[in-house]
């Protein structure tokens, strides 16, 4: 994870000179633009951080070598459940929520039920049904 830390700690590096370049041409009287150009540098310093403290307790991985074996990336790579409709139902909270944006703010209460829903139902789908573990 060596790579990915420093594309994203050398984000930092970018976006603070920009954001002062870009307060320099709107004369300091646009702060929101200046604003979120730093917020995005310290988002990307933060991602970089947090790769490089995981980099450093995982390990290199075969992506990281260059003398790596193609079977070595073979295996799991992680846990997930082709069957489940709750990333579905979230997806139609999360969009109905935008709809309230635009619609009304009434909408959003309904929006935020069908996200609570969905969610309790994603993360204790394993604990009930035939998928009990």
């Amino acid at each position: 994870m060596k790579i990915e830390s420093w594309i994203f700690g050398s984000g930092v590096f970018f976006f603070v000179p920009v954001s002062l370049v870009y307060g320099f041409l709107t004369n300091w009287s646009e702060w929101v633009g200046i604003l979120g150009i730093l917020l995005v540098a310290g988002l990307a310093g933060m991602i970089g951080a947090y790769l490089g403290f995981t980099g450093k307790r995982v390990g290199l991985r075969p992506e990281d070598r260059s003398d790596a074996e193609i079977h070595e990336g073979a295996g799991e790579q992680g846990h997930f459940s082709p069957w489940s409709w709750w990333p579905l139902v979230l997806g139609i909270a999360c969009a109905t929520g935008f709809l309230g944006l635009a619609v009304g703010a009434w909408v959003i209460f309904i929006a935020g039920g069908i996200a609570i829903v969905a969610l309790v139902g994603w993360v204790y789908e394993y604990s009930r049904g035939d998928h009990a573990h």
